[in-house]
């Protein structure tokens, strides 16, 4: 579903990302892990295209190259994304801030998919509520039904658990095994934790200054690995 090959990245001459090679198989949650600072997020972010790249490429799909692609055509082309710190507009209802995903639709539709209410009931409950009057745990929710109202093909999330109450982020795994179970969604995920990726992932991938040192099916993550790329 995504290939990413010698992709190289520079934050002014920091050397951010080298040389990075990276796997997402169709219908699976791929997991990437890493100590703060690794390039995790700059990694997301390169391939939605908010970071220039230096070198390298991104495939998508049916062997569409993304780097020749601008931000809101990657959209388009059916990719979802949920940024670390969620973003949603905190004056704007929870319907107005679904409804901004929209824009995005390949095919011009104009209403929210049953789907995501089916998946995220609290959205439906509060869709009067402004976004900003939601709990931590409710506007990530809200974040990941804005990026599913355009039906993606692949799925991206940048710590969906992150300062997030457990049953919530247990809800947020049950959701991501759905998606990949039922509807054959693809995956790409960044995640710290450590029982949520083992629970919810099928394969992981360990990032260590800007390139991967370790990977493969989520049962391979050893402790070994763990203590030598993860444990601080």
């Amino acid at each position: 579903m995504l290939t990413v090959d010698k992709l190289n990245q520079y934050y002014g001459e920091s050397h951010t990302l080298w040389d990075l090679d990276l796997d997402v198989p169709a219908g699976q949650c791929t997991c990437v892990m890493g100590r703060n600072g690794v390039g995790k997020t700059t990694l997301l972010k390169a391939i939605m295209g908010e970071v220039a790249i230096s070198s390298g490429s991104i495939r998508y799909a049916d062997d569409v190259e993304l780097t020749r692609k601008r931000v809101e055509e990657r959209s388009r082309l059916g990719i979802g994304y949920v940024p670390q710190g969620r973003q949603i507009f905190p004056l704007m209802t929870v319907e107005e801030n679904l409804r901004t995903g929209l824009a995005a639709r390949r095919d011009g539709k104009r209403s929210i998919p049953e789907r995501v209410f089916e998946l995220f009931p609290v959205l439906a409950e509060m869709k009067h509520r402004r976004g900003g009057d939601l709990s931590g745990g409710q506007q990530q929710q809200l974040a990941i039904g804005r990026a599913l109202v355009i039906e993606p093909r692949l799925l991206i999330l940048d710590e969906p658990g992150e300062g997030i109450q457990p049953n919530i982020v247990a809800q947020i795994g049950e959701v991501i095994r759905k998606l990949i179970d039922e509807d054959g969604l693809t995956v790409l995920l960044v995640e710290q934790k450590l029982p949520f990726a083992r629970k919810y992932a099928d394969r992981f991938v360990i990032m260590n200054r800007g390139r991967p040192v370790a990977k493969g099916g989520i049962g391979e993550l050893s402790d070994a690995l763990i203590k030598e790329h993860l444990t601080v």
